[in-house]
């Protein structure tokens, strides 16, 4: 890795090995300042390098929704178990989809943002999963009602502009009178196409809760997770008339170039996907990925989790922590917003030996499936 070796650390908290050698992300949940991680992330497999370019500029930095779900920079970070950094390693230097699997409220999809954070590779890429969605949704979206009002108002723009004495100059038309509206400006490409731009470091995607979706997509994405490229259909057709087509990404205010409506990715994202664990995915789909089965969050991790969003509030929470965890037992596990909803009421005022809150905490702590 560029002659670069993290120092290993044998210290354990809650069997969290601190760090190995081979690691990049070591899972502190702090922004790397000793390291570029262009310098020590080493070449990808020749079966997983891709040559896709021109390099797009740095991403945006990480957003408000990185905050919100982690807390801010400096606070403490839930440490994870050295055997979950080992796999999310494997798949940031195989270049492969990272599929993460546990019930709900655990924070899988946390991941994603735990390893944008610490590597520097700034605004995650979110592509949430429903019945409806499709490989395309994810890849990009073209509004041709929209251009084809836009031709029609640029023709009769035309139309009312009077003919000149005098040919004028082709350079000096307008554009809309001379060609039309450009067919970029109708083209955004969705969280799964962004990815896959050329830039020079990994971009972060995480696809969540990928159960939701229609039996068919998941082998829909084996060709552009295999292949690291996709085609825009109506960019292709055009490109004799517009060869580089600017067009909007999924960042607020990005766009990008794409040259004769094929998108070819430099860096392969570190793709985060998520599952409950409610269906099978085909084997195809399994073998590409590298697979991480999450655990139920420990103790300290909880404690961690709440000093993550609360200031100061170092050890006020055992108590209700360890009610908590016996109350996720009994009712075959909550969620880690759960036990975040009745702390908050907590600092907000409420008390414990108020004759009401045993009642909030049974509204809170409702199981999340089965009798209720």
């Amino acid at each position: 890795m560029s002659g670069v070796r993290h120092p290993v650390d044998n210290s354990r908290n809650g069997g969290h090995v601190s760090s190995r050698s081979w690691w990049i992300y070591r899972g502190t949940g702090r922004p790397l300042t000793d390291i570029r991680l262009g310098d020590v992330l080493p070449p990808p497999p020749g079966w997983r390098n891709f040559d896709g370019g021109p390099v797009l500029p740095p991403v945006p930095a990480e957003s408000a929704e990185t905050d919100r779900r982690l807390g801010a920079v400096g606070r403490a970070t839930p440490r994870q178990d050295a055997h979950d950094i080992d796999l999310i390693n494997t798949a940031l230097l195989l270049r492969r989809p990272l599929l993460v699997t546990g019930r709900p409220g655990i924070g899988k999809s946390t991941l994603a943002y735990l390893v944008a954070r610490e590597l520097g590779l700034g605004r995650v890429l979110h592509w949430g999963i429903t019945s409806r969605s499709t490989l395309r949704s994810g890849l990009y979206e073209y509004d041709a009602i929209g251009r084809a009002q836009a031709s029609l108002g640029a023709r009769a723009r035309a139309a009312a502009v009077p003919v000149p004495a005098q040919p004028a100059d082709p350079a000096s038309a307008a554009p809309d009178a001379v060609a039309g509206p450009r067919i970029g400006d109708f083209v955004r490409l969705g969280p799964l196409g962004t990815a896959l731009l050329p830039y020079e470091l990994p971009r972060v995607l995480l696809i969540d809760e990928l159960d939701k979706s229609d039996i068919d997509l998941p082998n829909d994405l084996l060709h552009v997770l295999e292949n690291g490229s996709y085609d825009i259909p109506e960019l292709v057709r055009a490109r004799h008339q517009e060869s580089t087509a600017r067009v909007f990404t999924d960042d607020p205010d990005g766009t990008a170039p794409v040259t004769d409506g094929i998108v070819r990715c430099r860096a392969f994202p570190f793709v985060v996907i998520t599952s409950n664990g409610e269906r099978q995915f085909p084997a195809a789909f399994l073998r590409r990925c590298v697979r991480l089965d999450v655990s139920p969050p420990r103790e300290d991790q909880l404690a961690a989790m709440i000093a993550a969003h609360f200031r100061d509030q170092g050890g006020r929470h055992d108590a209700m922590i360890q009610t908590f965890m016996e109350r996720s037992r009994e009712n075959g596990g909550l969620a880690a917003d759960q036990l975040l909803n009745a702390v908050y009421l907590r600092s907000a005022g409420v008390r414990d030996d108020d004759e009401t809150w045993g009642e909030l905490l049974d509204a809170l702590w409702r199981r999340l499936s089965g009798a209720p």
